[in-house]
């Protein structure tokens, strides 16, 4: 509420209920208070001057007091019914917290079926009469789309009003509005400042806003020990978001040591509460085994708890744990399945996992068309894996007509990104000329390059080509290192040329 309740229009309705009391026990106030009802309205009465109520707006009435007591279950049971009620009975003679608090229950079904137009019409005609929440709220409705079109221009003016009146929310959205330019043109500095002002007024969501400007360097210099501090103070606060940013922080070492175990109590702490990037995030710690013990079956409930909820990353990760048996038993026509309602939501990994699954027949019939879209959508957003598919389908003619130009150039691009096994395509495109000219010595340092990355099929051919000399100095003692490398590693075929090189050498010696 706006502001504190004045002890002399306390006094004066206390003094009416004394008079009440004396006239047939009946509150003047409403005749048609139940006698329960006429209990409740003094208890609150009686307390109006305590400071359990001081935040009640001087103009309540006993009417809304007695509503405010039935939404909430104050000293009589909650019913949200008689609440709605009796806020219109006390909006219909004007006051203003009662138009405000029927406006609420619009919008939220408290005591009545929403109506999102009747709550932007009663929340417009509060704020007209400067009530400084019902114009917050109707920044929100402008913003939104809630009961009125949305008109971004009206939702700034109204946050800047409210912000005017001293309203600490108002700050943070107006910052969100110069930040992202929401009815005005956009102003990270403003937006930063903004967020300042109010979390230095202690609001949790500026304080953490404030955190992710320091950490993106949004209205200032990027500083992620600043942001790691920000974050830990409104985590230490109970903020969500903070939580989780904070085990973000530690499992990555931004700002802070990397702690895998604070992370993972971080992510659990958050997940518990039904945060549910951190009921993602635990489950992968729960995979993976970062900051606790390995735990598959753990992962997969986690995954498919927060799946339930529609988040994307969950949904591709359950359909992981079905394709590959992990945490539950496989099943490839459910795998295929998740990916599919990810995909469909834009996921690049569920993409990317989807043309798999049309390009190898997993959970689905096979089909090289499908495939290749898919793997040319995702590659078209830079995805590293899809890009390198896309490689082999041009290479292959594999949904597509065979085109070794482009073969090249999207090998090029992955590798360009570090993509291992897209290094490792280059360094034989350069070698046998595949959409390109022929080039043994770039053909050897890229291999050389993803051998040290410790990838299989480059060490057994860097065997080779010491062997023989091709795109550097011929080298056996160097060649027949690579072969026991790969060879040890599993690699089949560099068993068999160890046997071959072993035998050729004891021949010669």
């Amino acid at each position: 509420m706006q502001n504190h309740l004045d002890k002399k229009k306390c006094q004066e309705l206390n003094n009416t209920v004394s008079q009440s009391r004396q006239q047939n026990n009946t509150l003047t106030i409403d005749n048609r208070l139940s006698e329960e009802e006429q209990k409740s309205l003094e208890f609150l009465l009686s307390k109006a001057s305590s400071s359990s109520f001081k935040s009640l707006n001087r103009e309540l009435s006993g009417i809304h007091h007695l509503g405010y007591c039935y939404q909430h279950g104050i000293e009589t049971k909650k019913n949200e019914i008689r609440a709605f009620e009796l806020y219109k009975e006390a909006a219909d003679k004007g006051d203003i917290d009662s138009i405000y608090q029927l406006g609420y229950c619009y919008q939220h079904g408290i005591g009545t079926e929403i109506d999102n137009i009747k709550a932007f019409e009663l929340y417009k005609a509060a704020a007209n009469k400067e009530h400084i929440i019902s114009i917050y709220n109707l920044g929100k409705c402008y913003e939104n789309g809630i009961g009125i079109e949305k008109n971004y221009n009206e939702a700034f003016k109204s946050y800047e009003k409210a912000v005017e009146k001293g309203h600490i929310i108002s700050i943070y959205n107006l910052g969100q509005c110069y930040e992202n330019g929401i009815g005005t043109e956009e102003d990270k500095t403003k937006a930063f400042e903004l967020y300042k002002g109010a979390s230095d007024k202690g609001h949790l969501d500026s304080l953490y806003q404030l955190g992710e400007c320091y950490f993106y360097g949004i209205g200032t210099e990027e500083d992620e020990i600043k942001a790691f501090g920000l974050y830990k103070e409104a985590a230490e606060k109970g903020h969500l978001d903070s939580v989780y940013e904070l085990g973000c922080c530690y499992k990555n070492g931004i700002g802070a040591v990397k702690n895998e175990i604070k992370a993972f109590k971080s992510f659990e702490k958050a997940a518990e509460e039904g945060h549910l990037e951190s009921i993602y995030e635990l489950g992968y710690c729960c995979k993976n085994g970062i900051g606790t013990e390995k735990n598959e079956v753990e992962a997969f409930e986690l995954f498919e708890k927060a799946a339930e909820r529609d988040h994307l990353d969950s949904i591709h990760e359950l359909g992981c744990c079905y394709r590959f048996g992990i945490g539950t038993e496989n099943d490839e026509i459910k795998a295929f399945k998740l990916f599919e309602k990810a995909a469909e939501e834009d996921h690049l990994n569920s993409i990317h996992e989807l043309g798999c699954c049309y390009r190898f027949g997993i959970g689905t019939e096979k089909s090289d068309i499908k495939a290749f879209k898919l793997f040319e959508k995702a590659a078209e957003e830079d995805h590293l894996e899809s890009i390198y598919q896309l490689g082999f389908c041009y290479h292959f003619g594999i949904g597509t007509e065979k085109d070794e130009i482009k073969t090249f150039e999207l090998f090029d691009k992955a590798a360009e990104e570090d993509h291992l096994d897209s290094i490792y395509q280059l360094g034989f495109c350069y070698h046998f000329g595949i959409g390109t000219e022929k080039n043994e010595i770039k053909a050897f340092e890229l291999f050389e390059k993803a051998a040290e990355r410790g990838h299989l099929n480059s060490i057994f051919e860097i065997g080779k080509f010491y062997q023989y000399g091709i795109g550097t100095e011929k080298n056996e003692i160097r060649a027949f290192e690579s072969y026991k490398k790969a060879a040890d590693k599993g690699h089949t075929i560099a068993r068999t040329f160890l046997t071959l090189f072993f035998s050729h050498f004891m021949q010669e010696n």
